[in-house]
């Protein structure tokens, strides 16, 4: 059995849906209210609205670079 999630445009597929359905072809299902799927969806708006420049990615990947560079000359001088 395969299992689909299916987004209906038009609501004369709604009634086809429904008629399969009476022919005991497919099982309707509605979809539950996922909590977690809603924390995804926050994080990833949040997200979007707060997106990093590209300037701003190579700043802080150079001072963590520079941080590790700095740990292994101490480590190394002892």
């Amino acid at each position: 059995m395969d299992t689909l999630q299916v987004d209906i445009l038009n609501p004369k597929a709604s009634k086809l849906l429904k008629d399969l359905a009476s022919l005991g072809l497919i099982a309707i299902k509605p979809i539950s209210n996922d909590g977690f799927q809603k924390v995804v969806d926050k994080f990833r708006s949040a997200a979007a609205d707060d997106v990093p420049s590209l300037a701003e990615i190579t700043e802080e990947v150079e001072s963590v670079r520079s941080q590790r560079y700095a740990k292994k000359k101490a480590s190394d001088n002892h």
